[in-house]
């Protein structure tokens, strides 16, 4: 019987197999740089992107900043120019109102009655004077508070003191400041209560 030798058949197959499956190798590491490459410049181009639009972004947002900025500073300007504003709204209306303050202080005086010092604190005002009694004195609160530019007159102190025979008695009163051109608050009432209660304060002291 006749023997047929194989291997080199079976070797040069083996040889085919390996030389293809080397070559499908490389076409699938070949296949996967391309696709790695592709996948690489595509998610380079969506960053490129995205920081060019972040970058856009950020310009626009300096633009915001600085319009924020000078916003801010006009509201600055806007601030000073209305207290300047109502500084000399308020400079105007007090020279008005120490006007009529005055012609008060002079047509309130009633006979039997001097001051002496004068002195205000904010929309207090501080009276020292002499009078001949006491009723003058509370006869004096009276007109001051009906006035119209002084009101709620609270009388701190009156005594009887040396160096004045016809103005003997010493007092001391305070009066609030008040505009009578202004809308008056609706709690404001009982105005004759400060002088009543006075009076006996008054006659006390002359006892």
């Amino acid at each position: 019987m006749a023997k047929i030798n194989l291997l080199p058949w079976r070797a040069e197959r083996r040889k085919l197999r390996q030389k293809d499956f080397y070559g499908m190798l490389g076409l699938a590491a070949l296949a996967g740089v391309l696709v790695s490459f592709l996948i690489v410049s595509y998610y380079s181009g969506q960053i490129s992107s995205q920081e060019s639009r972040n970058q856009f972004l950020r310009g626009e947002i300096a633009k915001v900043d600085g319009q924020i900025t000078e916003i801010t500073e006009l509201d600055k300007k806007k601030s000073r120019l209305l207290a300047r504003k109502e500084v000399i709204e308020q400079l105007q209306s007090n020279r008005s109102q120490m006007v009529h303050l005055f012609d008060s202080l002079v047509k309130t005086i009633p006979d039997g009655v001097t001051l002496t010092a004068i002195k205000q604190e904010g929309d207090i005002l501080t009276l020292n004077g002499r009078a001949q009694s006491n009723a003058r004195v509370s006869t004096y609160m009276r007109t001051l508070e009906g006035s119209g530019w002084m009101t709620k007159p609270d009388l701190n102190i009156i005594e009887a003191k040396a160096g004045n025979p016809g103005l003997p008695y010493e007092f001391n009163l305070k009066v609030k400041l008040a505009n009578p051109n202004a809308p008056k608050d609706g709690g404001e009432g009982g105005t004759t209560a400060t002088p009543a209660s006075a009076t006996p304060a008054a006659g006390g002291t002359a006892s």
